[in-house]
C-alpha cells in the first residue's frame, strides 16, 4: 500500500498514526495492497479556501475527501479487489484540535485526526452519512476501524466519538 503523508500545516502532528490508520482501514476494508492514497495536513485558511472551492460552504472544515479512481470495497466473492489511486485526503489539525476538546469524550487532537483519516478514507470508498441509513453504515464502520486499531495497539480509554460535520 503506497500511502503518502504530507504535513503542510505548520504544526506538529503525529504523522505515523496517521499513515498506520490509514493502512489498517484499507487492509480492513480488503482495498487492494498496491492501490495508492495520498492524506495532507494543512492549516485553516488553505481547507477553508477548499471548503469554498469545492462545496461552497464557508468556513475551515475538519476533512475533505477527493476520489480519484472510485474504488469500492470488493464483495466476499471477489477473489481479488481491483488496484488503484484512492486520492486525497485533507485534514485540518487547527479544527482537530478545537472538535477533540468539545467532543463528550474529549481527546487530543491526534486522536481527532486519525478518527477523521479514517472517516476521509470510507469517503474515498463510497460511503456517505447524507441519510439516516448511510451514516450508521458509515459511522459504525469509522468505530469498528478505529477501535480495531486502537485494541491493536493497547490503547485504553474511550475510543473518540464521531464529531465530523464532513
Amino acid at each position: 500500500m503506497s500511502i503518502d503523508v504530507n504535513n503542510e500545516s505548520g504544526r506538529e502532528v503525529d504523522e505515523q498514526a496517521i499513515l498506520d490508520i490509514a493502512r489498517y482501514g484499507l487492509t480492513r476494508m480488503r482495498i487492494h495492497p498496491l492501490s495508492e492514497l495520498s492524506v495532507i495536513v494543512v492549516d485553516s485558511e488553505t481547507i477553508e479556501r477548499l471548503h469554498v472551492q469545492w462545496m461552497d460552504l464557508p468556513g475551515p472544515t475538519d476533512v475533505m475527501s477527493f476520489p480519484m479512481d472510485e474504488l469500492r470495497p470488493p464483495s466476499r466473492d471477489e477473489e481479488e479487489p481491483p488496484q488503484g489511486l484512492l486520492g486525497d485526503i485533507v485534514l485540518c489539525p487547527e479544527v482537530a484540535e478545537k472538535q477533540g476538546a468539545d467532543a463528550p469524550t474529549q481527546h487530543s487532537m491526534d486522536e481527532e485526526l486519525q478518527l477523521l483519516t479514517v472517516h476521509g478514507l470510507l469517503h474515498l470508498l463510497g460511503y456517505d452519512h447524507e441519510e439516516p441509513g448511510e451514516k450508521a453504515e458509515m459511522f459504525g464502520l469509522q468505530s469498528a476501524i478505529v477501535d480495531g486499531w486502537r485494541a491493536e495497539r493497547g490503547l485504553t480509554g474511550p475510543s473518540p466519538a464521531p464529531t465530523t460535520t464532513s
